[in-house]
């Protein structure tokens, strides 16, 4: 490539190293842009002729094809990937100690109703899966993004706060202390935690993406709702001078005057206007939200593995958790019920289930509070959902 030529962006030079690694041949040509000989494999995928050009910048080179995000070319270069790139793995070496493991778990576990005591503090290896899943949210404007999930193989856990600290280099090209190829693996004297059955997986992301979608889309979706009320504000202060007006009409009629009939016929008219307006921007402002799998990134690392033994009245129980040495956090154990991000966790009397504020709610038809985790159906008392 010519060293003269304007450094390519990142959509230049990702389409270059698709078409490179299906034999294609490519130059760089300016202004910003490709000289192509593409292959039989990608030329209907990407939906180009066997010789091209394409440009990538506001001005094209001569005989150009234009190359945007904004056009339909991320779904063409998806469609060109297949599944490559779908799934990857890295192995991370991250060997900062714990220190004070009773310290790490006074300061950073939350359990307002129960107490807790370490038992034990060991070295151990971890799997993490993180989901990437693209979403869409169209209402009267349009909103996409990316969620990351992860999850703790072992413990169950959704470690938010561990993958807020990692993201960063999960974006690099490097990790420091990580190896990308797909069959590292930590030592033989190490033994990582077995693949989950697919439904199992399924079942904690279909509980554990609403909330966390929640809280991406909320400012969102607050300016819906500024811009949702202004709209109403200002159609009721226009259906209302006009019911008023008919009023101030109707008043000053008897009757039996057709003008009095007539200005009862317009408030009925005026009020089913205001109502189908309502409606009409009910429709407008009605949000839409769609979701769809991008990948998933297997992360493999040593974490330090806390035995804690959590006591509630006369019951108790055993659970662990993971210290994490790249983010140095401390991993909340995971709510039972719903695997909502919020904290504190709450213990249940029964089964000293770990669960959010929602999880010991009160039940909206007789008033008692029960435990979702231990009771899925619904009330033990009256049986409602």
């Amino acid at each position: 490539m010519n060293s003269m030529l304007a450094e390519p962006g990142p959509l230049q030079r990702f389409v270059a190293e698709l078409l490179t690694a299906e034999g294609g041949l490519v130059e760089a040509i300016e202004p910003e842009g490709l000289e192509a000989v593409v292959p039989p494999s990608l030329q209907q995928a990407l939906g180009v002729p066997e010789l091209c050009r394409l440009g990538f910048g506001a001005t094209l080179p001569e005989a150009a094809a234009r190359v945007g995000i904004e056009s339909d070319w991320l779904e063409r270069c998806g469609r060109a990937m297949g599944e490559r790139g779908r799934w990857s793995r890295r192995v991370l070496d991250a060997s900062a100690g714990l220190g004070d493991a009773e310290a790490a778990l006074g300061h950073e576990l939350a359990l307002d109703n129960a107490t807790f005591r370490l038992v034990a503090a060991r070295p151990a290896w971890t799997r993490y899966p993180v989901f990437d899943l693209r979403y869409t949210a169209i209402s009267d404007e349009k909103r996409d993004g990316v969620l990351r999930c992860i999850v703790n193989l072992a413990t169950g856990a959704l470690p938010d706060a561990v993958l807020e600290r990692i993201t960063p280099w999960l974006d690099d090209a490097e990790i420091p202390g990580s190896s990308p190829e797909t069959g590292a693996v930590p030592p033989d004297d190490w033994v990582l935690p077995p693949d989950w059955e697919r439904a199992r997986v399924l079942d904690v992301l279909r509980r554990a993406v609403p909330p966390r979608l929640a809280l991406a889309l909320a400012p969102f979706e607050r300016g819906l709702r500024r811009r949702l009320a202004r709209d109403q504000d200002r159609l009721h202060a226009y259906h209302n001078d006009l019911y008023r007006e008919a009023m101030r009409r109707a008043a000053g009629a008897v009757e039996s005057d057709p003008m009095f009939q007539r200005e009862q016929l317009r408030i009925s008219a005026i009020g089913r206007e205001y109502r189908a307006k309502l409606d009409d921007l009910g429709h407008k402002y009605a949000l839409r939200v769609a979701l769809e799998w991008i990948r998933t990134l297997e992360l493999v690392m040593p974490v330090v593995r806390l035995e804690v033994l959590v006591r509630r009245r006369k019951a108790e129980r055993v659970v662990w958790l993971d210290w994490n040495r790249l983010a140095r956090r401390l991993e909340p154990p995971p709510c039972e019920d719903s695997f909502a991000p919020e904290r504190p966790r709450l213990a249940c009397d029964d089964a000293v289930h770990l669960v959010s504020a929602g999880g010991l709610a009160a039940c909206l038809g007789c008033g008692k509070a029960y435990c979702r985790a231990c009771h899925h159906g619904g009330c033990p008392k009256c049986g409602r959902a």
